[in-house]
């Protein structure tokens, strides 16, 4: 029997935001079996805790129902809220493989409220499949060019008119998925308030609603295409078209030649506890 916790993301209230289940203590589980768990409680990613080898908190293995990934943001975030509250630390570092990632954790009354994790900084490429990216998300075009960036995993950004676009996309997951294991988000706003959503079906999540590895980027891309400054903190809203809503805060720091530092942030709230038989 493996003791595993279920939390929320990216929301302070229990049911919202993205759901995470981190298996505290993972030693003797076989990669096979940390897929094949992933899998069979089949939310959007799975933590498994492990020793880590240089001196960080802990090292974390992210599993999709489909898929290893070497970093997500919301199991980074989740995950340090749970060894936070567990060693009373202001600041959490979590082995992954993307690397060591710093998150800081605010507290009232002794419980955490905020964690902003530290992510790798992602590095724009071009898109080459954008016609058929466009097809498969039945759209006419996009605001800004359609560009991809890689933090770990893959994202590639489509920028609507309006909000009310963005709520009305309906892909053909089918089409998508063709495409590869990459997450694609749809996003519109103004200002320092901004709406996504992100679909990501060859990684085995049709619609993710709330994607903290996306965030960072986009960031990025509005800076980079001057839509926001450098040290803007934005707030992205995602998840409520189904029936998950959940907010998070990013900012880049640097300029469009340098960028110095990616941040995301937002909350966690623990809703589940118990043992899960693996063998």
């Amino acid at each position: 029997m493996h003791p595993y916790v279920i939390l929320d993301v990216f929301t302070d209230v229990p049911l919202r935001g993205n759901q995470l289940a981190v298996f505290t203590d993972a030693q003797g589980i076989s990669s096979e079996l940390m897929q094949q768990t992933a899998r069979e409680l089949n939310l959007a990613e799975t933590v498994f805790l492990l020793p880590a080898p240089n001196g960080a908190d802990a090292r974390a293995r992210i599993f999709t129902p489909a898929t290893e990934l070497p970093f997500a943001g919301h199991p980074v975030l989740g995950t340090a809220f749970v060894l936070g509250q567990r060693s009373g630390a202001s600041r959490v570092r979590l082995q992954t493989g993307a690397g060591v990632i710093p998150i800081t954790l605010t507290r009232e009354a002794g419980e955490i409220v905020f964690g902003e994790m530290e992510q790798p900084i992602p590095t724009p490429e071009p898109f080459a499949r954008a016609g058929e990216l466009l097809r498969a998300l039945r759209l006419a075009g996009s605001g800004l060019p359609i560009e991809a960036y890689r933090n770990g995993p893959l994202h590639v950004y489509v920028e609507l008119a309006g909000e009310d676009l963005v709520a009305a996309v309906r892909p053909d997951l089918t089409a998508l998925a063709d495409l590869g294991e990459l997450g694609v988000s749809c996003f519109a706003g103004s200002g320092k308030r901004f709406k996504t959503r992100m679909f990501a079906p060859a990684l085995g999540v049709a619609e993710d609603p709330a994607t903290g590895s996306a965030a960072g980027p986009l960031a990025v891309h509005l800076a980079r295409h001057r839509r926001i400054g450098f040290g803007d903190q934005i707030e992205i809203r995602q998840g409520e078209e189904i029936g998950r809503p959940s907010i998070l805060h990013a900012r880049v720091e640097g300029s469009a030649e340098r960028i110095e530092r990616v941040t995301v942030g937002g909350s966690a709230v623990l809703v589940a506890q118990g043992e899960y038989r693996l063998q």
